[in-house]
């Protein structure tokens, strides 16, 4: 044998090899619905759930912020409800029974979620059943898993066969199964630098319950916002009137802009008409 043909002969060896090894790793990555159902019973929380904390809104020049007192409530595993309020801004947002309403001082604005808000549904919904079918919608393709690595950390991806980058997922980490990555889009979204990227962080239990303490939210690589958990309370007692959109509907008239979820563009429209809500703070 020619010392070319050995030569070639010894890379295709290599490359098999190679080939094999990567095909013997991903023959043992669990598989998506297998990998949430462990996500939701390593993150076990109480039946409700009270959370205080703060939201911070950064300019894109990473020059200036503004902050925010917010309160939420979790009833697992279909409703949920932010109270937002500063000295120039008041927004409540409900989820409860598949439906939204969004009120922004004092008037019904949206009955539709923006991209931003659905960083909660990861934690809200603790069914496996309603998880996958949250994801979903949001793109993630959960019969799809594989594993790996993110500032040197290494963690199973549901949605996507690391490193694609190009599709939504979720990260998890590959000790503890809790969520740490969430890269969505909204549908009319064509390009990676379009995803939000959201980081759950610094998880710790409180009163018998985990919950992230930092969340962050990136844009082209740039954090945007940023939440800090202040206080958890488990098992609180809420009034069911606090979730019921019919009465809240009652209670807040609808702003003359609030129309039907119009879908794609409409979408993108309340996530950018809830930024320029905030900015007026800046103002």
């Amino acid at each position: 044998m020619q010392p070319y043909q050995k030569k070639t002969l010894g890379i295709l060896l290599f490359l098999v090899n190679l080939a094999w090894g990567v095909a013997q790793v991903n023959a043992y990555v669990l598989q998506g619905p297998h990998l949430l159902e462990l996500m939701i019973q390593n993150s076990k929380k109480s039946p409700r759930l009270l959370i205080s904390q703060k939201l911070i809104l950064y300019h894109t020049d990473q020059k200036g912020r503004v902050e925010f007192n917010e309160t939420l409530k979790y009833v697992f595993p279909k409703s949920f409800r932010s109270d937002l309020v500063s000295e120039s801004v008041q927004r409540i947002h409900v989820l409860s029974k598949g439906a939204a309403l969004t009120i922004m001082d004092g008037k019904a604005v949206a009955e539709s979620e923006t991209l931003y808000d659905h960083y909660k549904d990861i934690i809200l919904y603790n069914s496996r059943a309603l998880l996958e079918e949250k994801l979903s919608r949001q793109g993630v393709n959960v019969t799809v898993s594989s594993l790996g690595r993110f500032q040197g950390k290494p963690a199973y991806v549901v949605g996507a066969q690391y490193p694609d980058e190009t599709v939504p997922q979720v990260w998890l980490d590959k000790d503890t199964f809790k969520p740490w990555r969430w890269l969505l889009k909204g549908k009319a979204d064509k390009q990676r630098q379009d995803f939000l990227e959201v980081r759950y962080l610094d998880w710790q239990q409180l009163n018998k319950t985990w919950y992230p303490m930092r969340i962050e939210f990136y844009k082209k690589d740039i954090l945007v916002r940023e939440i800090k958990v202040h206080s958890v309370e488990a098992a609180p007692s809420f009034s069911e009137k606090l979730f019921d959109i019919d009465h809240l509907k009652s209670l807040y008239r609808p702003a003359i802009t609030m129309l039907p979820d119009k879908g794609e563009k409409k979408e993108l429209d309340e996530v950018q008409k809830t930024i320029e809500e905030f900015k007026k703070t800046y103002k």
